[in-house]
């Protein structure tokens, strides 16, 4: 169940809404009778997506004739059907009591089905604290501290008056009224909210709430699960999760809070009791991470993972909790909790029972239990919901849009695994006849899986008798194939090695359905299998922004708003690493800008990491992929992390690693497959920040000095055949204005044209200038000097003046360090110029002074006539007498 409810949803009434109550009775018949709602559908002659609508309660009024459909199909006696019947002609009219204010969550006023924008702070303020304290007044003083935490102004009174009035109108639907409208009333100790329960998402959360209490000691538990089930999904994030702390902190919120937990610990163990554990595991996840130190919810998780048969899940969120305990609060596990742990360890806990369902007409049903080996969700999931629509391609009504294999690739850490698992569980009614579930460890310190290995667990979980399975991997294939031929399944191959380790294992079966992870690109399946490819990259900042809420609470990340954003930004947007990052700011009692300043400290990698457990590292993510490739590409991948840009082409990779452009595209290639490293434009190859970082420590001290070397000759090399093609008049500061003395290309050689020249040095901007500084900091001084001053043609005439200022600057530096005045008085003019350009006249002239006082010391009589003639150009253009200074 998940914790965030669209918009859309609560503006038709609420996650179920007045018609909930309907459409979950109906779907408790359609799983008494065993039916997948495809199937159910399917039989009563009505859509999918129809059936799943009347039951999330999106139909208001369905058809009686639909209803009468799919009471046979259901098998519904005659007074159930009636009984149905009869709540969709007493249901409430169209508008009636759906909620105005939603507080459970980011604050929400909506008016009908339209969101009514409240952006004023002070009237968001006024308005959440109103909602909280409903039914009971909020006075004076806490209206006060609320709108202004920091003290009132003096006129504090009158601008209450005034909030109070705005709030009002908010609240005015206009036009005729069908029910008394929600307003805010004086009372002798300060203002009422005035408004039904049914008028807030709060007041249907405690009757929800109150109701299933009322169940919970009845003989049929379900009607108290019901009830649980809407009341929690009204649920769309912490109380006022958007609001200042002040009011998140409030009395009144946390008691709120708490009816939360208290609702969720009920809903588990009715869940529990009932056999159906996965259904509460998502809303437990979500809940241990709101409340770190909560033995109750633990508990309750813990035995839940235990039911699904997730024991290893279940153990390590008792160790995490000991763990935590003991360190924050010095003291052990209560009693409740280490039952659960026990009852787990022991295996003392129901197993999840799912209703049998009928086996389609003409096949018999499977012996055993049907398979259902998806692994536990690992707590809350966030964004992706362009790859999950891509996804629902595979289970689409359409014959000429469904897939039936997709390959989710892409670099370790994005979430390959984490989206199919997803994914999975939300899409699982499709296969009526189970999933099928297995890690073929393609990049995994333990050895990859064999296809006849995984053929023989997929064949046992299908039913076949363990004597009688094939020893020959193609007869094993054969008889996976004739198993899953009128079967409707789901096959999920997580963190494949190649295609060659997934062929045997996609079925036949036009009904079954295939999802493959893996970090290749597995193109090999594309080109002769039919899979579709989906690639995935980092989350984008506000996917990262949420993801990390979801982890330390999004109360905690708002608080911090900033720090939260810079957090995932130096993550690079990787969920590994935002996770990661997020276990450690729950396992810590730091800030979240605190843990910003540690990260940003240095050796990034290696604070990513979970104390005590050595697979939750970022870096191990990547060892498993640097380690897979051959030496050639080891070696290319290292190189790369040296790039003074944010990419490189194929010609510059081939300098960079001193080999034949073929070569070095071969290597690209095989980089990219790996996901290790991406083409960002055509011909063009770039790292993730996080990976670059990672390639760049692999690298030896001398191993990256000869490779930089032979990358900033190539970039020099080329810089000045292009500046002496397009910019011939620039004078040359120094005696070797080439690569070096006697050695500077032509330019015809090298460009063809003008527009070539042009067309390189568009692309290698960023890297040139790049470049120029790290070849100075990297033991480089001459080659930075000469590279700066081969690109101040391009960049001034670019309008590039920050960039043009900047390479400058550090060519000046370089030029002092390689003891070179001519340059040194270069870099000056250079710098001068662009202070000019920027309207530093001030700056510019005394620049100018100075490249006049080098040039002289160095005896560049061209250099010495070049600043006289711009500091009297200089004084002209304000007005002043020229000084008439001579060489």
């Amino acid at each position: 169940m998940s914790e965030r409810t669209s918009a859309a949803e609560l503006s038709r009434g609420g996650p179920a809404g007045e018609q909930g109550a309907f459409g979950l009775r109906l779907q408790a018949f359609r799983r008494r009778a065993g039916l997948s709602q495809e199937a159910a559908a399917l039989r009563a002659g009505i859509s999918t997506r129809a059936l799943r609508d009347i039951e999330r309660g999106r139909v208001q009024r369905p058809q009686t004739r639909t209803l009468q459909h799919l009471a046979e199909v259901l098998e519904l006696t005659g007074s159930e059907l009636a009984d149905l019947l009869a709540v969709t002609r007493t249901g409430p009219p169209r508008g009636a009591a759906r909620p105005r204010l939603l507080i459970l969550g980011p604050l929400a006023l909506q008016r009908g089905r339209a969101p009514v924008p409240v952006t004023s702070p002070m009237l968001r303020r006024l308005l959440g604290l109103l909602a909280l304290k409903h039914p009971e007044p909020s006075t004076q003083r806490e209206i006060t501290d609320t709108l202004w935490p920091s003290g009132p102004p003096s006129s504090h009174q009158s601008l209450i008056h005034t909030y109070v009035s705005q709030v009002r109108r908010l609240l005015d639907p206009g036009g005729p009224r069908t029910a008394p409208a929600p307003t805010v009333v004086r009372t002798p100790t300060g203002y009422l909210l005035q408004a039904a329960r049914s008028q807030t998402d709060l007041g249907h959360f405690d009757e929800l709430l109150a109701q299933a209490e009322r169940l919970h000691r009845a003989p049929d538990p379900g009607a108290a699960y019901e009830s649980l089930t809407q009341a929690l999904r009204w649920w769309r994030g912490p109380v006022l999760a958007d609001a200042d702390p002040v009011l998140r902190q409030h009395p009144a919120a946390v008691v709120v809070n708490e009816r939360r937990v208290k609702a969720v610990l009920l809903y588990a163990d009715t869940a529990l009791l009932l056999r159906r554990p996965e259904e509460a595991v998502p809303a437990l996840w979500s809940m241990v991470n709101t409340e770190p130190l909560h033995e109750g919810l633990h508990a309750r998780l813990i035995l839940t993972l235990g039911s699904c048969g997730e024991q290893a899940a279940a153990l390590n969120v008792f160790s995490r909790l000991r763990d935590r305990l003991d360190k924050e609060l010095g003291i052990a596990p209560s009693a409740e909790v280490r039952d659960a742990h026990l009852r787990v360890l022991r295996q003392q806990l129901p197993r999840a029972q799912r209703p049998p369902r009928p086996a389609p007409t003409g096949r018999a049903a499977p012996a055993g239990p049907l398979p259902a080996q998806l692994p536990a969700l690992a707590g809350s999931y966030v964004g992706r919901l362009r790859q999950m629509r891509d996804l629902d391609a595979l289970v689409s009504p359409d014959p000429a849009r469904r897939s039936h294999v997709m390959a989710v690739v892409g670099a370790p850490g994005v979430g390959k695994t984490a989206l199919a698992k997803h994914w999975a569980h939300a899409r699982r009614e499709h296969f009526a006849d189970g999933q099928l579930f297995v890690d073929l460890r393609g990049h995994s310190p333990l050895p990859a899986l064999r296809p006849g290995d995984v053929l023989a667990q997929f064949l046992r979980a299908l039913g076949a008798t363990p004597g009688r399975l094939p020893a020959d991997e193609d007869e094993a294939a054969a008889l996976y194939r004739t198993l899953l031929a009128d079967r409707q399944m789901l096959i999920v191959l997580d963190n494949a090695r190649d295609a060659e380790q997934v062929r045997p294992l996609i079925p036949g079966a036009r009904g079954c359905a295939v999802v493959i992870t893996s970090r290749s690109r597995l193109a090999g399946l594309v080109a002769s299998d039919g899979a579709r490819q989906l690639a995935l990259d980092v989350l984008d900042p506000d996917e990262a922004r949420r993801l990390l809420g979801s982890i330390v609470g999004e109360c905690r990340a708002t608080a911090e708003e900033e720090a939260a954003r810079r957090l995932v930004l130096l993550c690079g947007g990787l969920p590994l690493a935002i996770r990661i990052a997020g276990a450690n700011l729950v396992a810590r009692d730091t800030g979240i800008a605190g843990y910003c300043a540690e990260l940003a400290g240095g050796d990034l990698l290696s604070r990513l990491r979970v104390e005590g457990d050595r697979r939750s590292t970022v870096r191990a993510a990547f060892d498993l992929s640097y380690l897979a490739l051959p030496d050639g590409a080891r070696r290319m991948f290292r190189l790369l992390g040296l790039m003074p840009g944010p990419d490189v082409s194929v010609n510059g990779a081939a300098a960079l690693a001193d080999t034949t452009s073929a070569a070095a595209a071969e290597l690209l290639v095989t980089l990219t497959d790996a996901h290790l490293v991406r083409e960002r434009a055509a011909g063009r190859f770039g790292l993730h920040d996080l990976v670059r970082s990672y390639a760049r420590e692999l690298a030896g001290a001398e191993e990256a000095h000869a490779a930089r070397q032979r990358l900033f000759e190539w970039y020099l090399y080329h810089a000045d055949a292009a500046a002496r093609l397009l910019y011939p008049a620039e004078p040359a500061p120094g005696p070797c204005a080439g690569p070096c003395a006697g050695a500077a290309p032509s330019a015809a050689l090298v460009f063809s044209d003008h527009g070539e020249a042009s067309e390189w040095l568009d692309g290698e901007r960023e890297n040139l200038a790049g470049a120029v500084p790290q070849a100075a900091g990297a033991g480089f001084p001459a080659l930075a000097w000469r590279l700066a001053e081969s690109l101040h043609g391009f960049l001034s005439v670019g309008m590039y003046t920050g960039e043009c200022l900047d390479v400058a600057t550090a060519g000046l530096f370089a030029a002092v360090a390689d003891g070179e005045p001519r340059a040194q008085a270069a870099a000056q003019l250079r710098r001068a110029e662009c202070h000019w350009l920027l309207a530093d006249r001030a700056q510019a002239l005394e620049l100018l002074g100075s490249a006049l006082e080098l040039a002289r010391q160095a005896g560049w009589a061209e250099g010495q006539a070049l600043a006289l003639r711009r500091i009297n150009a200089a004084h002209q253009e304000s007005g002043a007498v020229g000084l008439g200074l001579t060489c």
